[in-house]
């Protein structure tokens, strides 16, 4: 392992070019934290439903509104059934994973056979997308049907594949229809970790972004009161 000791610190640093992938992983995973869990549901041309969670994901962008799929590839280098019925379908739907469904989402990241239905092993029900052929949760808070936008290969080893959210299901309690604001703890998103750790989002607090004139008068006034 590549560590060095810095001088006239208390800090420790690592050379990412010289560390092997597994020591990656678990430096980035367990310092880029929360990570928010997207349970995806994709269909292959059979039609037969596969669902799988990843915390490899977020959002990049509203205008147009895209999100992002970290999806590694299996050992020998074959797609996972995820990559492989978006590639083949083009379409996937991103499921959100509260701290109600969390168990069976976990259930859902098993070595389930092609032919066994993992939705319904896991207690959950799919529903027919409105504009995709991939099915969403009805048991999540939230789930974005998504058209494929751009497929990046990072190697071998891993895809990021960049989807746009074509149309958008809410729990009613959920979403303030009228002014489009979601109600946290009603989500109730859960969030990865390091290693198999989970975290919740129900400790929270305001921060605004103060404007530089607001910044300013409170300088002024620290500098007085010093």
């Amino acid at each position: 392992m590549s560590l060095h000791h810095e001088p006239d610190t208390d800090s420790v640093a690592f050379d990412f070019r010289e560390l092997g992938e597994r020591e990656r992983y678990k430096l980035m995973i367990g310092t880029i934290v929360p990570r928010p869990i997207a349970l995806v549901t994709t269909v292959d041309p059979k039609g037969r439903v596969n669902a799988a969670p990843f915390s490899f994901f977020n959002c990049l962008s509203a205008d147009p509104p895209i999100v992002a799929l970290g999806v590694e590839n299996h050992a020998d280098m074959s797609f996972k059934d995820t990559a492989l019925n978006i590639r083949l379908t083009e379409v996937f739907t991103v499921n959100i994973v509260s701290h109600t469904i969390a168990e069976g989402m976990h259930l859902c990241a098993a070595d389930f056979p092609p032919d066994m239905d993992e939705l319904a092993a896991a207690g959950f029900t799919a529903v027919p997308g409105v504009k995709v052929a991939s099915p969403w949760i009805r048991e999540a808070p939230a789930a974005f049907e998504c058209r494929r936008h751009l497929t990046l290969e990072l190697g071998k080893s891993r895809q990021i594949i960049l989807g746009e959210i074509v149309y958008a299901h809410y729990r009613s309690d959920v979403v303030d229809t009228e002014r489009l604001r979601i109600d946290p703890a009603r989500l109730d998103a859960i969030a990865r970790l390091g290693g198999s750790t989970c975290s919740t989002i129900r400790d929270r607090f305001d921060m605004p972004t103060p404007s530089f004139a607001e910044w300013s008068v409170q300088a002024q006034q620290s500098e007085t009161v010093a």
